[in-house]
């Protein structure tokens, strides 16, 4: 026969009640086929022959039939392979006749082998056509790559290395000691206090892992933060916002505990990962971890807003990158990409801005641009204080209401605008809270400094009037004495 097909292999979903499934190529015994089961976690278990199932039609051009005793589980993959031993047991016996039949069996044999060899192959790892490598072989021995991963080395070519790279330890950004490629170093400067760094390239004593030529930053502690004022009083919270995650070092100091503990967290969260300060020490897991999912959200330098990841894929809220022509960490919202600044720098588009503690004005001023006022409104019943003053600041003075003077309530402290004594001569309100006689317009005391009478005033029989500086009655104005005015 000719073969003009290329399948060797055919699947089928298990569903509790099928028990007979076919085969679309032809084998030449039942032992050709090797029958799997797929478990829905991906446990595959190989059946057996005639224990577990039995085969119909080989040698049947058009296939057959596997029959289960039991029928597959729902949920589990069946998958039929042609599975043919790689041997040639096709034997001519000079001078006989030529055997047409038995030669074109060993010939499609011969091709059965190739199609489930390319099979295999087709589900290898490959370099493309067009791809170079010296040599796929590594000869480390199974001690010595045990619980290692392939990787590639500085030339592309196949190595046996760490899970993520070799823990260094602790070192100040300018660096004390000489790295090499894929050494993992945390940084003790305060600037970048917690700031993982990965070296790319052989760097020597004093270069700064800052320097992008010889290192890479893996989790940035410090820009993680939300703002200054979140990471020195909230380091506690770190393990729930990557923007609250960096600390000072004064936070990292203060909530050691709280930093220990924040390396479990790093190893499902990016941002948590961030600000755990023992965690890149003790978890060699949690760093592999946080690398593999780092990859698909920080997203590197970028010279605009990129459109998809680096796999290609739709971007996800909470991606991040560098913006290499602004300078700036930005992070995507779901669907724009927003700038993460270092702090506050106005609260303008905040329409109800609080204090979270005293507003210390640190020697500046508090002051109004154009001209404006200051307006300082309590809400409800609340009055204003000034140091050991309250202001009653529900008290309202209407439009035409004139002559107002202020007062000091020595019994509740309180400070308030209180209508003048009637004639308005420079007379006030006193201490002992006595608005005088309103018809003559009589009070305690003068006001200070004042010096023009400007309200006609009747100083009554009996009543005795002072004033201690020269004192003018304004035009228009009479001053009547029918008591005593005595100028000091």
């Amino acid at each position: 026969m000719t073969v003009s097909s290329t399948t060797t292999k055919n699947s089928y979903s298990g569903n509790g009640s099928t028990t007979t499934f076919a085969y679309g190529f032809k084998i030449f015994a039942d032992a050709d086929l090797t029958v799997i089961l797929r478990s829905a976690a991906g446990t595959e278990t190989v059946q057996s022959l005639t224990t577990n199932y039995s085969v119909t039609n080989a040698g049947n051009a058009n296939g057959g039939n596997v029959v289960f005793g039991t029928a597959p589980a729902s949920g589990v993959t069946v998958v039929i392979r042609r599975n043919m031993a790689q041997t040639q047991s096709t034997d001519y016996t000079a001078n006989d006749p030529f055997p047409a039949e038995s030669h074109e069996d060993a010939l499609d044999r011969l091709t059965f082998i190739a199609q489930q060899q390319q099979e295999e192959l087709d589900r290898s790892i490959k370099l493309s056509r067009t791809n170079t490598m010296t040599s796929t072989e590594f000869t480390v021995g199974a001690t010595d790559r045990a619980n290692k991963i392939l990787a590639f080395d500085s030339s592309g070519e196949i190595s046996v290395t760490q899970e993520l790279g070799t823990y260094k330890g602790t070192d100040a950004t300018v660096t004390t000691e000489a790295y090499a490629v894929r050494d993992i170093i945390k940084s003790t400067t305060t600037a970048q206090l917690n700031n993982v760094y990965i070296c790319v390239a052989t760097s020597v004593v004093g270069d700064s892992l800052t320097d992008t030529d010889h290192f890479e930053l893996l989790v940035d502690a410090v820009s993680a933060a939300s703002s200054a004022t979140t990471a020195t009083t909230k380091a506690g919270e770190a393990s729930t916002s990557a923007s609250a995650a960096a600390g000072s070092a004064t936070t990292a100091e203060s909530h050691k505990d709280d930093a220990e503990t924040a390396k479990e967290a790093a190893e499902s969260a990016k941002a948590d990962a961030e600000t755990a300060q023992t965690a890149a020490e003790t978890a060699q897991a949690a760093a592999e971890t946080a690398l593999d999912n780092f990859d698909d959200i920080y997203l590197g330098a970028k010279s605009s807003d990129p459109t998809v990841d680096n796999d290609g894929d739709a971007l996800t809220a909470g991606d991040l990158y560098f913006n290499a022509t602004s300078n700036v960490l930005k992070y995507y919202t779901g669907s724009a990409w927003v700038a993460i600044t270092s702090g506050i720098t106005d609260v303008v588009s905040d329409t109800t801005p609080q204090l979270g503690g005293n507003l210390d004005v640190n020697g500046n001023n508090i002051v109004s641009t154009s001209n404006g006022d200051i307006t300082i409104d309590p809400n409800g019943t609340g009055n204003v204080l000034v140091g050991n003053f309250e202001f009653d600041a529900d008290q309202t003075v209407g439009a035409g209401q004139d002559d107002f003077v202020m007062t000091y309530d020595n019994s509740t402290g309180h400070v308030s605008l209180e209508a003048a004594a009637a004639g308005g001569a420079g007379f006030f309100q006193g201490e002992n809270g006595n608005t005088g006689d309103t018809t003559n317009g009589k009070g305690d005391i003068f006001r200070t400094h004042e010096q023009e009478l400007n309200t006609n005033t009747t100083i009554a029989s009996g009543d005795n009037c002072g004033c201690f500086v020269s004192l003018s009655i304004a035009s228009g104005v009479t001053l009547t004495l029918s008591g005593n005015l005595v100028i000091a």
